[in-house]
């Protein structure tokens, strides 16, 4: 082993080679000694576990893949054929064409983020988006903070800190990625209260609960999970009568926030921000970027007495969303306001498709592969923690029906692309779903499959 670690090439010997010279004039010099002393480390330890070093070329080359990877963007675009919609993995919802334009000129330059142009003094950044979510909502105000998680615990740190919050025991829930109500409620100081039981509360079961400690009542919408059988709910009509009948405000955690009626499209009803605001809601709490489909963003939109408490809070410099993210929700805001969500916000245009499109577009796909695919039934999920257990019918193109060995190699196939595509395998079966793929898309896709091996 001694006379191993004697062959392991000098770093100056790394670096004179042609291709490790070359990069001088583009990175600093530094930066290749690092890279190169890095390798050489690697290859020490290579020789420690009983393996023959590498040789000074192949070290090189190793130092050059490092460079190329720096050069390579790790965050990259992706085609997502899995045929769920919102999926959080891939990004939640693809935006609009009108919102990536409001955030690219956003980003050109400097812009009146904090400037009131009419005045010519300081402005605040929620006037860019309050009129908007006003008007879709009802509301008297609104604030934009970073995320719906964000949203809540600024909620309840502003307005029920060293107070009591009740809750239902059957909402009590763990969102997903270890979000939990009962763990954001410590956070924020507040005490969490729990009424009913798993599946049944009742009105009462709040008003006994009530005290002059109460700072409010809290509903959370169970936006990934569905409890059946022998249940029952209080409804945000008969918690906002009991939060006016003891003047106790009525804060509603609708996670997704929704602004169009999903049983029009064959889905469960989701709750709507507009009637929590209707019966009553101080506070409605939603995210951005689910099935409103903007940017990541958490809104918070209810009574001004509230929103302007919250306004004067400290974490709200820490969790205010930036410049473009803000552009780009409101481009999207105003899809709504315009009426044509469902043929410009992406995340309504794929749930709105119809199925006669889907089938069309899957036979073309199918056509470019040949006899190894072929178009059968199947369901699209909305997915991103919305509307749990909803699904749309959809047509999904089966490749490799039952191999295995053969789903596995083309999904890899697919993944490393230069545009990626992600599809789903089940039943040792790889599928690939249109419904959550923009027709824009389709070209890269059957420029793909033709090339399939």
């Amino acid at each position: 082993m001694t006379n191993e670690f004697r062959n392991l090439p000098a770093v100056d010997k790394i670096l004179s080679d042609e291709r490790i010279r070359s990069l001088e004039g583009t990175y600093p010099h530094e930066l290749i000694v690092d890279l190169s002393r890095e390798q050489s480390e690697q290859e020490r330890r290579r020789i420690a576990g009983g393996k023959k070093p590498h040789t000074a070329q192949e070290i090189a080359a190793a130092v050059l893949a490092e460079v190329q990877a720096l050069e390579t963007p790790n965050l990259r675009p992706v085609i997502n054929a899995t045929g769920v919609i919102l999926h959080t993995n891939l990004g939640r919802a693809p935006l609009s064409p009108g919102a990536i334009a409001a955030m690219d000129r956003v980003c050109r330059g400097y812009s009146n983020l904090e400037f009131d142009l009419e005045s010519g003094k300081r402005g605040s950044r929620d006037s860019h988006i309050e009129t908007l979510v006003c008007r879709l909502t009802g509301a008297e105000a609104a604030i934009v903070v970073n995320n719906n998680a964000a949203a809540v615990l600024l909620g309840l740190s502003g307005l029920a800190k060293r107070k009591e919050v009740i809750v239902s025991r059957g909402q009590a829930v763990e969102i997903g990625g270890g979000f939990r109500i009962p763990d954001v409620m410590r956070q924020s100081g507040a005490k969490l209260i729990e009424v009913g039981t798993t599946n049944c509360t009742y009105p009462a079961d709040y008003e006994q609960a009530i005290t002059e400690r109460t700072a409010a009542l809290l509903r959370v919408h169970s936006s990934n999970f569905k409890v059946v059988g022998f249940t029952n709910e209080v409804t945000i009509e008969e918690l906002a009568a009991l939060g006016e009948a003891k003047n106790v405000p009525v804060f509603d955690d609708l996670g997704s926030g929704c602004f169009l009626d999903t049983t029009k499209y064959g889905l469960a009803y989701e709750p709507m921000v507009s009637q929590s605001i209707a019966c009553g809601a101080a506070l409605a709490f939603f995210s951005g970027d689910k099935l409103v489909g903007g940017p990541q963003a958490g809104i918070i939109a209810g009574k001004k007495e509230y929103i302007d408490k919250l306004r004067k809070h400290p974490l709200v410099r820490a969790m205010r969303i930036d410049k473009i993210r803000l552009a780009g929700l409101a481009a999207t805001l105003l899809h709504y306001l315009k009426g044509e969500a469902e043929s410009k916000v992406p995340v309504w245009r794929m749930i709105a498709s119809p199925i006669a499109d889907i089938e069309s577009r899957a036979n073309r796909w199918a056509d470019a592969l040949g006899k190894r695919a072929e178009v059968v039934s199947g369901e699209s999920m909305v997915g991103g923690g919305s509307l749990p257990g909803g699904t749309l019918p959809t047509r999904l193109v089966a490749i490799g029906r039952q191999d295995a060995a053969l789903a596995q190699r083309l999904s890899r196939q697919l993944r490393h692309q230069e545009v990626p595509v992600i599809g789903r395998i089940e039943q040792e079966t790889l599928l690939l779903d249109p419904r959550s793929v923009l027709p824009e898309e389709d070209d890269i896709i059957l420029q793909l499959l033709r090339n399939l091996q």
